[in-house]
């Protein structure tokens, strides 16, 4: 026999829970499911953020905020002049949970814990009546003159309003491909360089403010850079991955990176430069002391590799080692083969075609009744915080459309 609900909710996420929260809040007599088709729902917010939760980015302004997102920056300026980060603050608070802001703009609960998170949104889905329903496969959508049926390996559910908030699932995609959506094919969005290279090569832990540029292509971002044992990781080369994902995936991720290591002096100011450090450090050795805001580990092998020994002094380094030296600081190249990607932080670009999609409501241009949140969409952002505000966003708008 079918389960009669007012809106059902695929995908038992953080843009799922939201979004069934904010419609029971504005009216609480509509019967609601979320149905989720592991054995645990929240499972990512639980691992996101190294387990802190970055709910949202203190960035306050709908026209900055839509610049973090490579995909879905023109979509997203009308949502989120609706709701924002500061509105995300506020529902929180609202519903217990104060958020703190870090140094770098991601903001997380006071508590450090996306316990916290998880805690408020089963609360509340507890106090509204709203059916959490788990290993529910949806294995079939049909949409009806009025009403969507929603068919799982055992159940079958029948509503008016179906929410897609099943975030990046190939199967789910496929099925509303069927319905005539049409799908941007997902690749990977966040991701770090596998490099095989001498310099990094025992300088794991390592990191410097650099701007990173991809050989042949216009693509460059700025950020710290982590050196890790595969390669090199930190939010410079993530920004990079994001806005370059589907560039970098046609390269089979096999490309050049140019490394500045002094993030935006240029190649003529840093001759300069160490031409000046020749004269002033005349008797000292070149290698022992990093002149720069960047660790010493890596200031020596940065000589190393301009073919400076460790006994070479300021004064006796020839111009081909000085000029060796400076290419190395603000040109280094370095060959990317491959990339490595947190299967707990994974993040496509890729999804739903965002011109299927009336952003004023959520809803399918192509159906009625159907509405989409996160990152089902082909909708993505760098890290901090700025993809979960994407599903507040979403799930805030679908609430007002359906409830009213």
């Amino acid at each position: 026999m079918s389960k009669q609900y007012d809106v059902v909710i695929a995908g038992g996420g953080a843009a799922g829970f939201f979004t069934a929260i904010n419609i029971a809040e504005r009216n609480p007599r509509l019967k609601i499911a979320i149905i989720e088709r592991g054995k645990e729902v929240l499972s990512k917010v639980r691992v996101s953020g190294g387990g802190r939760c970055n709910v949202t980015h203190a960035c306050f302004i709908p026209n900055e905020l839509v610049k973090f997102y490579p995909r879905g920056e023109r979509e997203l300026k009308g949502p989120f002049n609706r709701f924002c980060s500061g509105d995300t603050i506020e529902w929180f608070e609202k519903h217990g949970v104060e958020l703190k802001i870090e140094e770098d703009g991601r903001m997380f609960p006071v508590t450090d814990s996306s316990q916290t998170i998880i805690d408020c949104f089963l609360a509340a889905a507890k106090k509204y009546n709203i059916h959490v329903l788990t290993v529910q496969s949806i294995q079939s959508l049909y949409h009806g003159d009025d009403y969507w049926k929603i068919q799982t390996q055992d159940e079958t559910y029948i509503a008016p309003n179906l929410v897609m908030a099943t975030g990046s699932n190939p199967k789910m995609w496929d099925m509303l491909q069927e319905l005539g959506h049409s799908i941007v094919p997902p690749v990977p969005s966040l991701f770090t360089f596998n490099i095989k290279d001498p310099r990094i090569k025992d300088l794991m832990g390592v990191s410097a403010l650099a701007e990173v540029k991809v050989k042949g292509s216009k693509l460059n971002a700025s950020g710290p850079l982590l050196i890790t044992h595969w390669g090199m990781s930190g939010p410079g080369i993530l920004r990079l991955s994001a806005w370059g994902a589907r560039e970098l995936a046609d390269k089979d991720y096999k490309f050049t990176i140019s490394v500045n290591w002094l993030h935006n002096v240029t190649f003529e100011e840093c001759e300069e430069t160490l031409r000046e450090l020749k004269l002033e450090h005349a008797k000292k050795t070149v290698a022992k002391k990093s002149p720069f805001d960047f660790p010493n580990r890596l200031w020596e092998s940065l000589t190393r590799a301009a073919g400076i020994t460790a006994e070479t002094r300021w004064a006796d380094l020839s111009k081909q080692q000085l000029y060796k030296l400076a290419t190395e600081l603000v040109q280094g190249e370095y060959a990317v083969n491959g990339k490595s990607t947190f299967k707990e932080e994974f993040v496509t670009a890729g999804g739903i075609d965002l011109r299927e999609v009336n952003f004023k409501t959520m809803q399918s241009k192509l159906h009625e009744g159907l509405y989409f949140a996160g990152e089902i969409l082909n909708i993505d952002a760098i890290t901090g915080g700025f993809n979960f505000q994407n599903a507040w966003t979403g799930g805030f708008i679908v609430a007002e459309n359906i409830a009213g």
